[in-house]
């Protein structure tokens, strides 16, 4: 399992959270008080440089009306941000190289019914299903 603080990174850190988040415990409170919306944007720009990416990803998961309207994220849009975050951390880790990870995150996976990692971390079993992928390759399990 990833630390907190590595989630908390991935979402831009003390300019997101306006403090170092060091526990799962203030990781969940601030999820549950609802996320800064740009805590989303930072996170998907871990994965994609690209405006038009990062736009095209974060619009899957907030309506892009919504998104520009409001400056919080719902409890469950931040649950998804979290997810998605906890899961770009997980490879960071893995591959020990950002780009490495970025890479692996987008490109289609056999174990994973030949889709990307990013796009099966859209759901929660999904994103289950990529943290077992990612276990297995890190402790260098067969998969």
């Amino acid at each position: 399992m990833v630390e907190a603080e590595k989630v908390a990174v991935v979402m831009g850190g003390v300019m997101t959270f306006k403090t170092t988040v060091i526990s799962m415990h203030e990781l969940a409170e601030a999820v549950t008080q609802g996320l800064p919306k740009q805590s989303l944007k930072r996170t998907v720009q871990r994965v994609y440089s690209e405006p038009k990416q990062v736009n095209a990803l974060v619009y899957r998961l907030v309506p892009e009306a919504t998104y520009k309207r409001r400056t919080r994220l719902t409890q469950v849009e931040s649950e998804k941000t979290e997810r998605l975050a906890r899961v770009i951390a997980a490879a960071e880790h893995v591959w020990e190289d950002d780009q490495s990870a970025r890479q692996w995150l987008t490109t289609a996976h056999p174990e994973l019914a030949n889709r990307t990692p990013i796009d099966c971390a859209m759901s929660e079993l999904g994103a289950r299903e990529v943290e077992e992928l990612l276990d297995r390759l890190f402790y260098g399990l067969p998969s």
